[in-house]
């Protein structure tokens, strides 16, 4: 048996520019007209480059857009199924100064380093409350997706790309840094065939390792996924993630059985079309599932718990050839004394824990992001069922090191309906 094959595709089609051209093209960028782009472009562009959203040749026109928006489906790609838009968007003037057909260099806002450039096929405007009720189901402006999409610029561009740097990817997370190909050949080398990729966005806590078990059980190994482009504000820092993730997996798990790797992009938070896109790009990376738990990319309450498992049964057959290891809520149980789930568990008493973060009876401890970083940011006990004491020296270092305002602000900007 082989590893599942890409999306759309027999093979990964990459669209960053080969070395030993890159230097040349670099400098003609820099004698073109600018777009500046913003944080979830330049990751968008990146995985573009990688391979991660094969079979894409860039950022999509306006059917691809309105299609992918209502019907999760791109009419210039055969009807190729694609559940949430990737599109770029410009100031007005900036639009109007470019001709179809132009070439354009596109720059990190952030860094200001050109990241690649785009021939430009088609400028539109999109309607921004259609693409935020189909892809997020609302118009709340307090939802971080639909805040995003609202502030884009006046015009969409659309047209093939070429990747002329990913260099905040590799220079940032160097450990963690893959392309599709690396890690196909790290599944190949191990004699995997069926992969479960785990998405993290949080610190490890037991929860997540318990799901990442349950499905070491049942394929040859879990691919620990790290998203590591922008979060919220008041979010745990990346790399503070990054070195929790390490000293529990370094730990509690069979080295021949865990990879563990990182990719650029932002949350969405669009809950079950994000999991879809999860699922998509995961697929161009070699895995053959994807674990789907309670409220996967969720927000506040605009989701059901499991509604991102109920979408892969809603999508038509065949859409992707990766499939979802859809999982119940999990926990740590005092009266069963080990982690559980509501599909296992007897005792339906919730754990409480007091304002020092000492257990008072019940059963479930139910476990989650919100409440690891209100524990510590308040400096109160994390109880060692939450997590594994490694993980939570780590936090504890990292929270340690804040001055008490800072700590507040933390907390107070993570949103406590974002798990």
């Amino acid at each position: 048996m082989a590893l599942v094959e890409p999306h759309g595709s027999k093979e990964l089609r990459p669209l960053i520019v080969k070395e030993k051209e890159r230097k040349e093209e670099l400098e003609k960028a820099k004698t073109l007209k600018k777009i500046p782009i913003t944080s979830r472009e330049s990751g968008d562009l990146i995985m573009l480059g990688i391979g991660g959203f094969t079979p894409l040749k860039g950022f999509m026109g306006y059917d691809d857009w309105l299609s992918c928006s209502k019907e999760m489906s791109l009419p210039s790609y055969n009807k190729l199924f694609w559940p949430i838009p990737i599109t770029l968007s410009a100031e007005k003037s900036i639009a109007d100064s470019l001709k179809i057909g132009e070439e354009a260099a596109l720059f990190d806002m952030e860094t200001e380093e050109i990241l690649g450039t785009i021939k430009v096929e088609e400028k539109y405007r999109i309607d921004k409350e259609l693409e935020c009720k189909e892809v997020f189901r609302t118009l709340d402006s307090k939802h971080p997706g639909v805040k995003m999409v609202m502030e884009q610029k006046e015009v969409n561009i659309s047209g093939s790309v070429k990747v002329l740097s990913e260099s905040y990817f590799p220079e940032k997370f160097p450990s963690l840094y893959h392309t599709p190909f690396d890690s196909r050949k790290i599944f190949e080398e191990r004699g995997w065939t069926t992969v479960a990729a785990l998405q993290l966005r949080n610190p490890m806590h037991n929860s997540h390792a318990y799901l990442a078990w349950i499905a070491i059980e049942v394929c040859d190994g879990v691919y620990i996924h790290q998203l590591v482009g922008k979060l919220k504000p008041g979010d745990i820092p990346a790399d503070i993630r990054v070195k929790a993730i390490d000293a529990l997996v370094n730990k509690y798990f069979r080295k021949e059985r865990v990879a563990v790797g990182g990719y650029p992009l932002d949350m969405r938070y669009a809950g079950p079309k994000e999991a879809l896109l999860h699922a998509l790009f995961r697929q161009n990376y070699g895995c053959s599932h994807l674990i789907v738990g309670r409220d996967h990319a969720g927000v506040g309450d605009y989701y059901g718990p499991f509604d991102a498992q109920k979408i892969f049964q809603e999508i038509p057959e065949n859409s992707l050839k990766i499939k979802p290891l859809p999982l119940d809520w999990t926990f740590y149980c005092y009266e069963c004394g080990s982690m559980a789930s509501m599909k296992t568990c007897p005792h339906e008493s919730v754990a409480k824990i007091d304002d020092e973060g000492n257990y008072q009876g019940g059963a479930r401890l139910l476990l989650s992001g919100t409440l690891l970083r209100k524990l510590m940011s308040e400096g109160k006990k994390v109880p060692k069922e939450f997590s594994k004491p490694e993980v939570i020296e780590v936090l504890k270092e990292y929270y340690d090191s804040l001055e008490k305002k800072e700590k507040i602000e933390l907390h107070s900007k993570a949103d406590p309906t974002i798990k």
